[in-house]
């Protein structure tokens, strides 16, 4: 599966949210393993090209969610509105998962149907998440930051309505996710779109999200729901950033 799975599930059109209940999502026994309670009356909306962040510890039942929400996983009690059918959900996943045997070039290509006009803006989209001199290196050439570089690129060439992320910047070094949460943060600004971002990092979180959920994995279900008071400017600064995560997750 490629990294970008471009979805006709529909999605927020303008000023209509997108809405999620899942009343019960449970994983079915195994072997001696019991059934499991993973996510409980779970329902929130998110308003069109808002960034939401759903947080909380390994377990919590975030990229099952997410799942969900992609329509990868139909078991489950609830309902969801994406909105119009026929308009793009884009899923990043945590691994870039980037064809080896094509150039990076071609990977972000394979987002696309053969003849899309967009096609032509992949050189633009390249330069302007740093892989400029890449675009015919193959992926096994690459770090790890230019493979999620490259992710990012496929991720936003298909102009998505709705983009899905599950950790993106895990395992990787300090400067290194701060320089994509950062080239993130500006494509998002260039080319507005809805975004839900999985992430157990809270300074993270704060950094991108306009709105933060936390979910507890003790209850399987929403443990907090709060908005995101800084400017763009603000999230730049680690201080700043310091200091909203300490007013959010106080109570946590």
């Amino acid at each position: 599966m490629a990294s970008v799975v471009d979805i006709a599930k529909g999605t927020a059109h303008a000023g209509r949210p997108i809405k999620v209940e899942v009343k019960r999502k449970v994983f079915p026994p195994v072997g001696d393993r019991e059934a499991q309670l993973v996510l409980r009356d779970v329902a929130f909306e998110v308003a069109p090209r808002s960034f939401l962040v759903v947080t909380g510890p390994s377990g919590c039942g975030k990229s099952t969610l997410l799942n969900i929400i992609a329509g990868l996983d139909d078991d489950f009690e609830g309902q969801l509105d994406l909105g119009p059918a026929g308009d793009r959900l884009t899923y990043i996943f945590q691994s870039p998962r980037l064809l080896p045997w094509r150039t990076v070039e071609e990977n972000i290509a394979l987002a696309l149907p053969e003849g899309d006009p967009r096609l032509a803006r992949i050189p633009e989209m390249l330069a302007r998440v740093g892989l400029a001199q890449a675009a015919n290196a193959y992926p096994e050439r690459l770090s790890l930051g230019m493979q999620r570089r490259a992710a990012l690129a496929r991720g936003f060439i298909v102009e998505p309505e709705i983009l899905l992320m599950d950790e993106p910047f895990v395992s990787l070094d300090d400067p290194t996710a701060q320089s994509l949460r950062e080239l993130l943060l500006e494509l998002w600004h260039s080319q507005p779109t809805t975004v839900i971002f999985i992430t157990h990092d809270r300074a993270e979180a704060i950094q991108l999200g306009t709105r933060i959920l936390r979910l507890s994995p003790g209850q399987a279900s929403v443990a907090q729901d709060a908005e995101v008071a800084l400017s763009d400017a603000e999230r730049r600064d680690r201080s700043a950033v310091l200091r909203e995560q300490n007013r959010i997750f106080a109570a946590a």
